[in-house]
């Protein structure tokens, strides 16, 4: 293969193809056709610098065009449940506001720009390359209201009632107005995903690490404040049952209705009631006939419809949305 040849692009599902391979016969997807801008033999040369375009797409198979660094410091790319969560939140101008799991800062900076960058953004994260990422994300979209610690969510809440250094963290009780957790999830729902590698170990290891966030997310938010809780996977452990543990174990929670809802009602078999199931938010691409659809049936459809279709047709994602009634903290004697 040398530069300029026309070559087609396949995903190897399995992680199977070795290196330089000259065939594979093992499962694989097919992407598109394309032109290769480099030689075989400067891809496989060793060279760690070697970055950039190795093909050039020219038929790929899913039609969507890429923002890549398009008005970088205007534009933010999200999936479309990811932008609705920041909306759900609703953050206003001179609130103080928390990010509890924040990395890559999509939505922490979707929160500033919805407060007009006025208040305070405190966005944590335990990975330190992921919350310099959060930092160069505010600091391209010109925001200035976004702190950013490498902090371990978990260890957020301040032991002692001392006042927390220069607003870092851990923090006081009680000294946010709103705070999403976008909690670590099995990722169930995220797409295109073309290979399933979880183990069921894996999978079920999340809801009591999700639980502790949850626990430290209620000390830390203020009486009247809103706790929004949501996750790109579709399991009910992770979910629904979720928010029936909170209802329980949290007395001073109430779950409430979001807007704007786009997405569909919870799913059933987590003891939530009819009513509560309506006040969450639940996005499911496989409810969305699209696979066997025959595109120019579209043609002829209502905008709405359109609309509505192209909505539903998301990652998998949820949401909850609560408010805190009541202080947690104990009464002095």
């Amino acid at each position: 293969m040398k530069a300029g040849d026309v070559v087609s692009v396949y995903s190897d599902i399995k992680g199977k193809c070795k290196k330089g391979a000259k065939e594979f016969d093992g499962t694989k997807v097919f992407l598109g056709n394309g032109i290769s801008e480099v030689s075989r033999k400067e891809i496989f040369s060793g060279l760690p610098e070697l970055k950039g375009i190795g093909i050039r797409m020219t038929e790929p198979v899913y039609l969507s065009p890429s923002f890549d660094n398009v008005l970088a410091s205007y534009l933010f790319l999200q999936n479309l449940p990811s932008a609705v969560v920041t909306h759900v939140l609703d953050p206003q101008p001179g609130e103080r506001i928390l990010d509890l799991c924040a990395a890559p800062g999509g939505k922490t900076t979707h929160i500033a720009a919805l407060m007009h960058d006025q208040g305070e953004v405190i966005a944590l994260d335990k990975i330190s390359n992921k919350v310099k990422k959060v930092k160069q994300n505010a600091l391209l979209l010109g925001l200035n209201s976004i702190r950013a610690f490498c902090f371990d969510g978990t260890k957020a809440l301040k032991g002692d009632m001392v006042k927390d250094a220069e607003g870092e963290p851990p923090f006081l009780p009680e000294s946010f107005d709103r705070i999403l957790l976008d909690a670590p999830c099995s990722g169930m729902g995220q797409r295109p995903n073309m290979a399933c590698s979880w183990t069921l170990k894996e999978v079920t290891s999340y809801q009591p690490l999700q639980r502790k966030l949850f626990t430290v997310a209620v000390k830390l938010l203020k009486p009247g404040g809103v706790l929004v809780y949501s996750t790109c996977t579709i399991t009910l452990a992770e979910n629904e049952e979720q928010v029936a543990w909170a209802l329980t174990a949290f007395p001073c929670l109430q779950l409430q209705p979001q807007e704007p809802h786009i997405g569909g009602k919870g799913m059933m078999g987590a003891g939530l009631s009819f009513e509560q199931l309506e006040q969450l938010q639940r996005f499911d691409p496989s409810v969305v006939p699209l696979q066997d659809m025959d595109v120019d049936s579209l043609r002829d459809a209502r905008i709405e419809d359109m609309i509505r279709l192209a909505n539903k047709d998301s990652i998998g994602f949820f949401i909850a949305k609560f408010v805190k009634c009541r202080s947690t903290q104990e009464p002095s004697k």
